[in-house]
């Protein structure tokens, strides 16, 4: 439910964005995910938990207009190095949260987990006033005022001087259309994207909850109870139960934090791959390493080595999971560049949805099947990647549409 609020309102802002800023829509977005969030604490019933997630998911999905400003602000030369060091703070998230449940969870409860998470989401709230709005979004709207101040402002900053010459407008166009991203110039171009998000995303939160599962019924050979633990016998509830769900010990926790820390493991591989292979190729090759991986999972091994195999399926699905952003914000106009980030975030919540049902549902009738499932899902969006019309590497962003005859 978290994904599916993430999905519906994902083109919503993305819309907002484009006709009204990203600056506001990211500020929004920030205020609603940490009231929401922070009201799940206080959640009097499990139907209020899941409505009170839902609508978190919902103001999550504006945060990509963060990554929109960023792309919108680096030169092209940059952008394959930066974009990907910001995974750097998405790890120390994921690190963090781990951390604090290990703490947190078995000694005062959840309840206080989400309010102690709620607490970064408040404070960033404070510091928004130090990010510009995007100068290239202002331009595109013909407010070259507001885009000169900001310039000017980061000249001083950077003790630089403003180059001469003037802000040209672009053709005024009208934003945020949904039929520009079937345009004949980036239909197949929004097709394949589509696909490669939504496989992204299943194998994404596959890893993470198929983790989660590997601890907690120790599949790691096969059994399909933890170890240590004796048959409870066919007529127990334990076994009726789909779930056999229990609190996770300090070894859990601590596989979790290393396997997440393998998301951080390809940055320096994945940003050489980016800027010298191109984002096609070295999506390509991280899907088909990912792909291969899952199958891997099927081997009886010891404990470090499955957490040696997650480690690394962390490290690619994160690796992919750079790169379909950057090819994503570079790939469209700035008139329709949130619309792109949205609509591909709301497909991208499709596969993250279905995740759950394979890894813990489907894999505990079939586990081979499971990964089979995954592996395949990774296999077309290697190709996918592959075979994308338009490679983004040393490309400069485009302000609009290109009509015949027109610079772009």
């Amino acid at each position: 439910m978290v994904f599916f609020g993430y999905m519906v309102f994902s083109i919503a802002l993305g819309l907002l964005a484009d006709r009204y800023g990203r600056w506001k829509i990211l500020l929004l977005s920030f205020l609603w995910g940490a009231y929401f969030s922070l009201l799940t604490s206080f959640a009097p019933s499990y139907i209020w938990f899941v409505f009170l997630r839902t609508m978190v998911g919902g103001g999550v999905s504006g945060h990509a207009q963060g990554l929109i400003i960023k792309t919108e602000f680096l030169p092209t030369k940059y952008r394959g190095y930066m974009l990907p060091l910001s995974q750097v703070f998405w790890l120390a998230g994921s690190l963090l949260i781990i951390g604090l449940a290990s703490v947190v969870n078995p000694t005062i409860g959840w309840r206080w987990l989400i309010r102690i998470a709620s607490i970064p989401g408040i404070i960033l709230i404070l510091v928004f006033k130090f990010i510009p709005e995007s100068a290239r979004y202002n331009v595109s709207t013909g407010n070259t005022a507001a885009a000169l101040a900001t310039l000017r402002r980061i000249a001083k900053i950077n003790r630089a001087t403003m180059p001469e010459g003037v802000l040209q407008e672009p053709p005024k166009e009208r934003r945020g259309r949904f039929k520009d991203l079937i345009h004949p110039k980036y239909l197949r171009t929004t097709l394949q994207i589509w696909i490669i998000w939504l496989g992204i995303a299943f194998a994404y939160y596959g890893v993470i909850l198929a983790s989660a599962e590997l601890l907690e019924r120790d599949l790691s050979c096969g059994s399909t109870a933890p170890l240590g633990e004796e048959d409870p016998g066919p007529a127990s509830e334990e076994s009726r139960s789909p779930c056999h769900c229990r609190p996770f010990g300090p070894s859990a926790y601590q596989t979790m934090i290393i396997s997440t820390a393998g998301e951080i493991a390809l940055n320096p591989v994945n940003i050489l791959g980016i800027n010298f292979l191109g984002r096609r190729l070295s999506l390509c090759i991280t899907m088909g390493c990912t792909a291969l991986f899952f199958l891997l999972l099927n081997i009886c091994t010891s404990s470090a080595g499955m957490t040696g195999f997650l480690f690394m399926l962390r490290a690619l699905v994160s690796a992919n999971f750079n790169t379909i952003y950057i090819y994503t914000a570079e790939v469209y106009p700035t008139t329709m560049r949130a619309l792109g980030m949205g609509t591909s975030g709301s497909l991208c919540r499709v596969g993250a949805m279905v995740a759950p049902f394979i890894s813990q549902v489907l894999m505990s009738a079939s586990f081979l099947g499971a990964l089979c499932l995954f592996s395949s899902v990774c296999v077309v969006c290697a190709i996918s990647a592959f075979t994308l019309p338009i490679e983004t590497k040393g490309r400069a962003l485009q302000v609009c549409i290109a009509t015949p005859g027109a610079p772009a």
